[in-house]
């Protein structure tokens, strides 16, 4: 019997869970913005007292690899990485959009829809990335600026539902087009990393702890501290 402790901490949303054997055992979530630092490793303690399970009898540490923010992904894989360190787990790391494909596609019924998960990027940029129903992925990761232009050739013929914090921004250029739907109840959450990652974890795919870094997908940017008396 498996269980896995996973971690979500790729946007402002911190969210962690315990499953065993692909059922969830416990989950602790917050939205609170800049709050991963502070609340990771309650949640912890949390979901592992709830679940009644010692860590120790963790059998791995599932991470959110990215895309997404620059400091939450950083403060995620660093406690995933202590905790395998201390508890000789393996890592396992999955794809957060398409993690997020799996959480928007459970409330779907037309297994002819295509589902893209939108990450804040800033401004009208997004990360994202296009799965089918079934999970496969038809277009790569990339970060886009969208207007009313974007996806216009898909959403010619097919459904196509938007979903995460990036989607609200950039639901006013794409309701124009109706076939273009939002999943307006959608928050990323740890859950929806538990059935692509007891499929990792059954098949061994597990990442090398001491070199395993984020999928940033952009470089970090930090902003010019202003200097009093300039503009």
């Amino acid at each position: 019997m498996a269980k896995l402790l996973f971690l979500e901490t790729a946007t402002p949303i911190c969210s962690v869970a315990i499953a065993e054997d692909g059922v969830l055992l416990s989950i602790k979530e917050s939205n609170s913005t800049n709050s991963h630092s502070s609340l990771l490793t309650n949640f912890i303690q949390n979901v592992i007292s709830d679940a009644k399970i010692k860590l120790q009898e963790l059998d791995g540490i599932v991470i959110s690899k990215g895309p997404g923010s620059y400091t939450g992904l950083r403060i995620g894989v660093s406690a995933a990485k202590g905790l395998c360190y201390s508890l000789d787990k393996p890592l396992i790391a999955v794809n957060t959009l398409q993690s997020m494909a799996m959480g928007m596609k459970k409330n779907e019924n037309d297994e002819k829809a295509i589902f893209c998960p939108m990450i804040d990027a800033r401004r009208m940029e997004v990360y994202t990335a296009l799965f089918d129903h079934q999970n496969n992925e038809l277009e790569p990761t990339s970060a886009k600026i969208i207007d009313e232009s974007s996806f216009i050739d898909l959403l010619k013929d097919h459904t196509i539902y938007f979903g995460g914090d990036g989607a609200e921004k950039c639901k006013g250029v794409l309701s124009m087009n109706p076939n273009a739907k939002f999943a307006d109840g959608f928050r990323i959450s740890s859950k929806d990393m538990i059935e692509l990652a007891f499929q990792k974890f059954n098949a061994h795919q597990f990442e090398d702890v001491a070199y395993f870094e984020p999928y940033y997908l952009k470089d970090f940017i930090a902003g010019i501290p202003k200097v009093k008396g300039l503009k």
